[in-house]
């Protein structure tokens, strides 16, 4: 069975091979529990947790013990998000996100507004960029969070991270960051950013599933975070359960591949997009979703006159694996709400494709996939009627 072009590195990345040769030595033969700190099994395990969490930290600019380790970016925005409520609900009861945020934002949320908290949503513009003033704008007494995501899961918008974390600390205001697509693939600084939380994922940059991290600053003014999981007290107890060494540790080396092969990498994959574009950009009723210039370098996404987007998809599947919104809302009949939110008529949100080029991909395939959605379009337009 030939398998379509993979173009979907937006909900997942194919797990680097340098990345698995450094876990798996942790799943036999280094298994200990890296809280064991009575025997070698232990204290090999807790090294290795160690030198990842200083990887990590350094790819951001934070120190190691600012880092909590998760499940992933969905339980690190909870806890974020959750925790600073709860912590913070004597001083305020007001946050403040972005409508195209991940779910996994604007859910907890809708839950905290369930709780007796208030939600600003703020919109954006028609190219995915929020209005800074805006923010400043909505900024209250009792706001004690501002969360906006550094580069957006579907249409790769990198939103200015660094005016927004100037005008949070102006104004005494907490900073998360929801980093999970931005990691590896952006310079990321918090002290430059004014970030007080940042959510972080490997499964994104080319590492396994099921580890995250969130960053939570100490210094100068330690942040703090009312936890979601209680147990044994690890990560000095913001975060319960036993460490998962062999995550762990391909987190850590899916970052350090990422910043050694990073800048030499996006242009690479700048290319790879740019030509696609060159090719499927002919097609006419096409419409470019998001920033022109303030993407991610592998993002594309686009929506497409007179078809149905169910039935592009279905067309083109056995070329290329490919998404038309979230992955994590991929069954929802609902047109995207990011894609709304810019302003696109349902029909021309139902009409998109998200293309997520990653580091495996070639220019042979875009030049495959290209012709394979102007041949889809093609044969779509002359069959339905719209």
């Amino acid at each position: 069975m030939n398998l379509p072009i993979y173009l979907d590195n937006h909900a997942t990345t194919p797990m680097d091979q340098r990345v698995l040769d450094a876990m798996l030595p942790y799943f036999r033969e280094h298994f200990g529990n890296p809280s064991s700190i009575g025997h070698v099994y232990g204290w090999e395990a807790e090294a290795a947790v160690s030198k990842a969490r200083e990887t990590i930290a350094h790819a951001i600019n934070s120190t190691p013990n600012e880092l909590v380790f998760t499940s992933g970016a969905t339980e690190a925005n909870n806890l974020a998000i959750k925790g600073v409520a709860e912590a913070y609900f004597s001083k305020g009861r007001h946050l403040i996100t972005v409508q195209t945020e991940h779910k996994a934002v604007l859910d907890p949320c809708k839950y905290l507004e369930t709780l007796g908290f208030e939600v600003t949503y703020l919109p954006v513009q028609s190219d995915g960029l929020i209005d800074l003033a805006l923010l400043e704008k909505s900024i209250r007494p009792d706001t004690i969070l501002v969360s906006v995501m550094a580069a957006n899961n579907e249409i790769g918008v990198l939103q200015p991270i660094a005016q927004i974390g100037a005008i949070c600390k102006q104004y005494n205001v907490l900073f998360h960051t929801d980093a999970a697509q931005a990691i590896g693939k952006i310079p990321l600084d918090v002290q430059a950013m004014n970030i007080d939380l940042m959510s972080l994922t490997a499964h994104k940059v080319y590492g396994p599933k099921g580890i995250g991290a969130l960053y939570v600053r100490r210094s100068p003014n330690k942040v703090k975070l009312a936890p979601q999981i209680q147990g044994g007290g690890q990560e000095q107890g913001r975060r319960s359960g036993t460490l998962c060494t062999p995550q762990i540790v391909g987190f850590g080396q899916a970052i350090a591949i990422a910043l050694e092969e990073q800048p030499a990498e996006n242009e690479r994959i700048k290319g790879l997009k740019d030509r696609l574009w060159q090719i499927c950009g002919k097609i006419e009723g096409i419409h470019l979703n998001g920033h022109p210039t303030e993407g991610l370098a592998g993002n594309l996404n686009v929506s497409i006159e007179g078809v149905d987007g169910n039935a592009l998809l279905l067309g083109l599947r056995s070329v290329v694996a490919l998404a038309s919104g979230s992955a994590c809302s991929s069954t929802n009949v609902a047109p995207s709400h990011v894609l709304t939110a810019l302003g696109r008529a349902d029909k021309l949100a139902y009409a998109s494709l998200r293309v997520g080029i990653g580091r495996f991909n070639t220019m042979a395939e875009m030049e495959e996939v290209g012709q394979a959605i102007i041949k889809t379009v093609k044969t779509l337009r002359k069959s339905q009627v719209f």
